[in-house]
């Protein structure tokens, strides 16, 4: 029989640190761990200190894993390489994928857990109907982040936790810390890419790549310049602000040209789609597409879902038809296939 021990991934925050205790409160062995993956952002010494606390108050070990090599080669080169290629990453997918659930869950067998937890805003679900463990948007679906899990390997189905599933909101969850006297109650939540704390990703592109300022053309469509931009990795499909020409209509980035150096903008129509293909495929409710489904879409962890049909091209892709057209189809980011409040998979964008 598995034991109930369960290794938590604990950042400092609130989120982490009312899951530390309501895995407690439910029966579970519970280690804390603090992975240290980029020295000056989320993961500095404020971070270690204030989980190091919380599971003092609770009684419970705490422990820290250096990742900070494998975060780098992992997250920030994927980073890197995909705004050098005019792709539009999110680390927090690759983060997830390859440090809380990849070296992490290998960290929790070698300490003896039987599970991982984290305080991820998501449900772990077994389903009679589907005969497995699934994976579903959290209770909360404007703090639902089921969009950013959906690259965790399929093996950790039914080994991961997530204590705050069945939360109705941020506040529920500060009450919980207020009332058991946690210190990070009322602790602020980050918003920022961890590794890019002030948001300013050019910059950090800038001081961390060969990625440079170079000035090039932006064009239209059919060729006529508009005016000058200072680097392709500084725009994302879609974009309207930021791009310094007149026109007699509003125009968005609606494409690149990496060997001429130009930026292709257009109007406001050219930036739907009515169809997309994904690769990278990574699926958790079956094991290969058999035939064409209907799902709905996230193309952002923003965006509203849509409503398409997905079919597999080949062993790697899967073609998407939106029941309406899209806005903002951006290569490099992930789109996720829900059936109801069912993660069915997803995949990144390819174009």
């Amino acid at each position: 029989m598995e034991n109930k021990k369960v290794l938590l991934g604990m950042s400092g925050g609130v989120d982490s640190s009312v899951s530390a205790l309501l895995l407690k409160n439910m029966g579970y062995e519970v280690v804390g761990i603090t992975l240290e993956l980029f020295a000056g952002s989320c993961c500095n010494i404020d971070t270690n200190i204030d989980a190091k606390n919380v599971c003092n108050s609770l009684n419970i070990p705490h422990i820290t894993y250096n990742l900070k090599e494998e975060f780098k080669c992992k997250v920030i080169d994927n980073f890197i390489a995909e705004y050098a290629n005019q792709r539009t990453p999110n680390p927090c997918i690759e983060c997830n994928k390859y440090m809380k659930f990849g070296f992490m869950y290998e960290k929790a067998k070698e300490i003896g857990c039987s599970y991982i937890a984290t305080g991820h805003y998501a449900r772990m679900e077994y389903s009679e109907k589907y005969g497995k463990y699934v994976l579903k948007k959290a209770n909360n679906i404007a703090k639902d982040q089921s969009y950013v899990l959906y690259n965790l390997p399929k093996e950790l189905l039914g080994k991961v936790i997530f204590p705050l599933g069945d939360m109705t909101s941020k506040e529920e969850v500060r009450n919980i810390a207020r009332t058991s006297n946690l210190k990070v109650a009322n602790k602020p939540d980050s918003e920022d890419i961890c590794f890019v704390p002030d948001g300013d990703y050019k910059r950090f592109l800038e001081n961390n790549s060969n990625l440079q300022p170079k000035e090039g053309n932006i064009v239209t469509a059919d060729g006529q310049v508009l005016g000058k931009h200072q680097g392709l990795y500084k725009y994302t499909i879609g974009q309207r602000k930021g791009l310094g020409i007149s026109y007699k209509e509003p125009l968005f980035v609606v494409g690149f040209n990496k060997e001429k150096n130009e930026l292709i903008v257009g109007e406001q129509e050219k930036i739907y789609k009515s169809e997309m293909l994904v690769n990278n495929i990574n699926l958790l409710l079956v094991d290969k597409l058999e035939e064409a489904t209907r799902v709905s879409v996230k193309t952002r962890y923003s965006a509203k879902e849509e409503k398409a049909t997905i079919e597999k091209v080949d062993e790697d892709l899967i073609k998407v038809v939106f029941d309406n057209p899209v806005a903002r189809i951006t290569p490099g980011q992930s789109a996720v296939f829900y059936i109801g409040d069912v993660v069915l998979g997803g995949g990144k964008i390819l174009s």
